[in-house]
Formats: C-alpha cells, structure tokens, sequence
C-alpha cells in the first residue's frame, strides 16, 4: 500500500468531508421521535414477555 504524505491525506479528508450530508433539523427530530417510540413499543413488549416467563418460572417453582 502506498504512503501519502500529510498533505495530500489532508486534502484527501477535506474531500471527503465535502460529501457529508448531514440530516436537517425535522430530518433530526423525525428520527429522534422515531426512535423514541420504538424503544418504548420495545420496551413493552420485553416487559410482557419478562412477565409471562416469570408467572410461568414461578409455577413451576409452585410445583416443586
């Protein structure tokens, strides 16, 4: 692999950069609404079923 001197990386990242597109403020706030509301659905969801496994772990248990 050939080495690049500090300059040309230099350039090399300024180019680079040049093709970032960053997301626009709604852009932002749709996705942060977004993942706020997966989470929560998600974190429902793993409570029904944390709480289905332990009715059923606490029934066997009874039945010890």
């Amino acid at each position: 692999m050939a080495k690049t001197n500090p300059a040309e990386f230099m350039r090399q990242v300024q180019t680079e950069n040049s093709k970032v597109v960053w997301p626009t403020w709604p852009e932002t706030v749709r996705t942060a609404i977004l993942v706020l509301i997966m989470t929560t659905i998600l974190g429902v969801f793993f409570l029904g079923i944390d709480t289905v496994f332990s009715s059923i772990v606490g029934w066997l248990i009874s039945l010890a």
